[in-house]
């Protein structure tokens, strides 16, 4: 009896564990009047734009470091106009920001994916890319591993940009400011589509991009404490030794990425003269 009473607790607790978070205990929807859902009992959270409004939700929790994952089905046929941001983000004037940016395109032309990191306030970091899939027929994984050395933007596991600490040589790197996670589906047809040459076609509204399957294994910070420092220290040393803490792209990663901005990669700021007439920010000539 006392083994049978055993085999059901132990079966019990592995059941609490697996239960995954749902939609309505990690993020608030934060405006849209209506437009953003969370549906199939918080497994699927939805966004949409039509003529009136966007919409968007965020994170009910902030993190310091972590590798945050989620799924993204974009707007699917003719989204020119439209931008669904993905990003992480502090606030305040000297905020630090970590962002995705999908770009819509007309019907039958791949979208833009657009990247970017703001240290204290300071932008002008931006990568893009053309998908080598159609991101509309299918959920694929974006992630960012952000830990005190990297923050590397991921595509289905597959590396696209790694964004270095290079503090010691004078470049700010984001490491002391806790972000949130946002989302958001706007109208950006002044912009976003041909430098904002192609506009939106609201006959096709209401546009709808989808999400499943977040995961951020990550420091949550509360209260000017990080979860990962020990309860007796103010430096964040990581729970347990988590394995993105000091992870970083070994040789097939790196050759990976580098096919990626080989074949995919439509824009680097280093590589923009007329932007930079002065001369390519510094970080350009270390990496």
């Amino acid at each position: 009896m006392a083994s049978l009473i055993h085999l059901l607790l132990c079966s019990s607790l592995a059941m609490t564990m697996a239960v995954a978070a749902t939609f309505y205990q990690d993020f608030d929807l934060t405006w849209g009047d209506g437009r953003a859902k969370i549906l199939n009992n918080g497994q699927l959270l939805t966004l949409s734009l039509d003529r009136t409004s966007g919409s968007g939700f965020q994170s009910k929790k902030e993190f310091l470091f972590g590798k945050i994952d989620m799924q993204l089905k974009l707007v699917p046929g003719n989204s020119a106009g439209t931008v669904t941001a993905y990003y992480l983000s502090s606030q305040g004037p000297t905020h630090d920001e970590i962002d995705f940016e999908f770009l819509g395109n007309l019907t039958g032309d791949p979208y833009t994916l657009h990247t970017n990191v703001y240290t204290q306030g300071k932008g002008n970091r931006e990568m893009q890319f053309k998908l080598w899939f159609d991101p509309t027929k299918d959920f694929h994984a974006y992630s960012v591993l952000w830990n005190p050395r990297h923050v590397i933007f991921m595509v289905d596991g597959t590396p696209i940009r790694d964004f270095k600490n290079l503090e010691s040589r004078g470049i700010p790197f984001p490491k002391n400011q806790p972000m949130r996670i946002y989302s958001s589906l706007w109208n950006a047809d002044d912009w976003a589509t041909r430098g904002g040459l192609v506009k939106t076609n609201w006959n096709n509204a209401p546009f709808t991009a989808s999400y499943r399957n977040f995961n951020a294994d990550a420091c949550v910070w509360s209260s000017g404490i990080s979860s990962c420092a020990p309860r007796n220290s103010s430096s964040a040393v990581p729970a347990a030794a988590r394995g993105w803490w000091s992870q970083e792209l070994d040789t097939p990663s790196q050759d990976r990425m580098r096919w990626v901005q080989k074949n995919y990669m439509i824009y680097h700021y280093c590589t923009d003269l007329k932007r930079f007439p002065q001369g390519f920010p510094p970080e350009c000539s270390m990496t």
